[in-house]
């Protein structure tokens, strides 16, 4: 591709907001500089970030002359802060969830807003519910203050909306009208009466009315949660939903919350996620909703896959599955019909198919589902769950399709990788993370990917002798491997991670060679990408040999799979030391906000001290 001229003389740039509505700008470069013009502060904004980002990709202060003209193809696009704490955080003082250094990264990426949780009885006061409310205005004057901070960089505070939160048998005893479907010991507020949808709307007209900056809210309505009293299937012991729809109590729901926010904002954006819902809830509630809010459904779930001989369908987020499914295609489609706008909800950072990495450096499997998204005419996404909040180069990769037009996926991909490593570099690096996305698509989605420990990789200790004790979730994977296998034979498992560990390790040289040619000032942060994908590829290894520690543990004892375990154990010592320097130096290796450190560096010396003992005591070859 032949370059333009680069602009030479003035190095005037001139900013200038034009009218409309939306991010869209206009650059041009000549002789006699750059001028900017942006639609409003958030057009503006973008303009800038492209001229740094063109002037990273050139590898200095220059750019090719010419015209460029962007438009936001999606808005909004919001995650969950990489920082953030999944707690009180509008009480915690001490505690920022979004660092302005931070959000100023996630800006230039291509993000405009982030989400955090909200419990509407600590947001407003209520007379019909006095004891509702304490410490509001301080929330609220904490969660203006965060609004304040984030308009700065472009960006806008977005809540997340899963209500009306259930409550104990104490709350109800005087109030026998509204206590609703039971589970664990709690009882739902039954949405049913009109005096709790009263109260769900009055709180959010109350919250929105003195915080009138929100960007806006995004619900949750058949969750893990106890809600509504559809909200965990389990209506029957309500005396008052047990013989209604589930669409028509969820509808009511979401007609609460849209009234009361629309009471006092006209323009806050209401995105109705449907998490959870049932086929058909989807046909019967989608239609109904009005046009003024969004519908959202996560991209890739209900795809169809088949790895190791196994069919299944992804039930959970995925990148190593690329959406959209069947399911979200079809739920757009009735949306459409009725006149609603579609958001995708999407994670283009990690997953729990390793959260013990900031991200998966697989930005062909990211430029792939942007592309079909776009195809697939959505209008905003939601790019996180509480994991996947960090700037990163598959972010990158996202954001050159947020704006239209859009470039192809190769062109894309090139820019990314020269503005991060430099042009000589760049060409490696695309073939590398072509290798570590192809590799990835061998993940054996339906296994646990809760309990199996590719979060915790060499960290999770070898047992010799059957402990008997249970994983527990995300933590503690112990050495439970027929339930970590999920859906598929362990020997399958065991097959699937040692493929994908050796793809990746065919790819990390490739990686590793590019990163010499990367100029000083980016290699700070390259080494760090060099680390990030040291640990996938340490963790696929790890998992595949614990599966197969514990199938020979298990198995008849031979003197060659003796052998092989020992091998193991020897392998796994010289993995837990090639990450442990890795742990050491970088602090995002096996962070995740939710879970806090996965494992810290001297459990990766333990897990070495583990092995050896093993090796002296239980696998000895007499």
């Amino acid at each position: 591709m032949k370059a333009s001229p680069r602009a030479e003389g003035s190095n005037r740039i001139l900013l200038s907001v034009s009218p409309g509505e939306g991010e869209a700008f206009i650059a041009d470069v000549s002789d006699d500089g750059v001028k900017l013009s942006g639609t409003g502060a958030g057009g503006l904004w973008q303009a800038i970030y492209w001229i740094q980002d063109e002037m990273e990709r050139n590898g200095g202060p220059w750019l090719a002359k010419g015209r460029v003209e962007r438009r936001a193809a999606w808005n909004p696009r919001h995650l969950y802060s990489y920082f953030a704490l999944y707690g009180d955080p509008l009480l915690e003082a001490d505690i920022d969830p979004f660092p302005d250094g931070y959000l100023e990264k996630l800006a230039r990426v291509g993000i405009n807003g982030v989400w955090m949780q909200c419990v509407l009885n600590n947001m407003a006061p209520s007379k019909v519910f006095p004891e509702f409310g304490r410490r509001c205005d301080e929330r609220i004057r904490n969660l203006n203050n965060l609004i304040e901070r984030a308009k700065r960089s472009g960006m806008k505070i977005y809540l997340y909306i899963n209500e009306p939160r259930a409550g104990t048998a104490d709350f109800f005893r005087n109030r026998p009208e509204i206590r609703g479907a039971e589970s664990g010991g709690f009882y739902a507020m039954c949405t049913t009466p009109p005096l709790v949808r009263e109260w769900i709307s009055d709180s959010l007209a109350y919250l929105f009315e003195r915080a009138p900056e929100l960007g806006g809210v995004f619900t949750i309505s058949m969750s893990e949660n106890l809600t509504n009293c559809h909200s965990k299937f389990r209506p029957q012991s309500c005396p008052r939903c047990s013989g209604r729809k589930d669409w028509e109590v969820v509808g009511e729901v979401l007609e609460a919350v849209r009234s009361g926010v629309r009471r006092s904002s006209k323009d806050a954006e209401i995105i109705h996620w449907d998490w959870g819902w049932p086929p058909e809830m989807c046909r019967n509630l989608i239609p109904k909703l009005p046009a003024d809010v969004r519908y959202q459904s996560v991209s890739e779930w209900s795809t169809p896959i088949e790895r190791g001989g196994v069919k299944t369908e992804i039930g959970e987020y995925s990148i190593s599955v690329v959406g959209p499914g069947p399911r979200a295609t079809a739920n757009w489609a009735i949306a459409r019909k009725a006149g609603v706008r579609t958001m995708a909800k999407t994670q283009f950072n990690n997953t729990w198919e390793i959260s013990a990495v900031p991200y998966i450096p697989v930005p062909h499997l990211v430029a792939r589902h942007c592309r079909n998204l776009a195809e697939a005419g959505v209008s905003g996404i939601q790019a996180s769950w509480t994991l996947g909040g960090y700037p990163s180069p598959n972010l990158e990769t996202a954001k050159e399709f947020y704006f239209a037009p859009q470039s192809s996926a190769g062109e894309v991909l090139e820019r990314v990788a020269a503005r991060r490593y430099g042009r000589k570099a760049a060409p490696q690096v695309v073939e590398a993370w072509a290798q570590f996305s192809a590799a990835f698509e061998l993940y054996p989605y339906s296994v646990s990917i809760y309990t199996i420990p590719t979060q915790h990789g060499p960290a999770n200790l070898l047992r010799a002798k059957p402990t008997g004790v249970r994983n527990t979730m995300i933590l503690f994977p112990q050495d439970d491997y027929k339930r970590w296998a999920g859906k598929y034979p362990p020997e399958v498992v065991q097959n699937e991670f040692a493929k994908m560990a050796g793809l990746w390790e065919q790819a990390l040289p490739k990686f590793r060679k590019a990163l010499e040619s990367v100029p000083a000032v980016k290699r700070l942060l390259a080494m760090e990408d060099l680390a990030i994908a040291e640990t996938c590829s340490i963790h696929f290894r790890s998992t595949a040999n614990q599966v197969e520690f514990y199938i020979l543990r298990d198995g008849d004892r031979t003197p060659a799979s003796l052998q092989r375990m020992r091998e193991i154990a020897k392998q796994e010592i010289d993995l837990a030391r090639r990450l442990y320097p890795l742990a050491v130096k970088h602090s995002v290796i096996a962070y995740e906000a939710t879970n806090h450190y996965y494992y810290r560096p001297p459990d990766l010396a333990e897990k070495i001290l583990n092995c050896q003992y093993l090796l002296d005591h239980e696998l000895r070859e007499d």
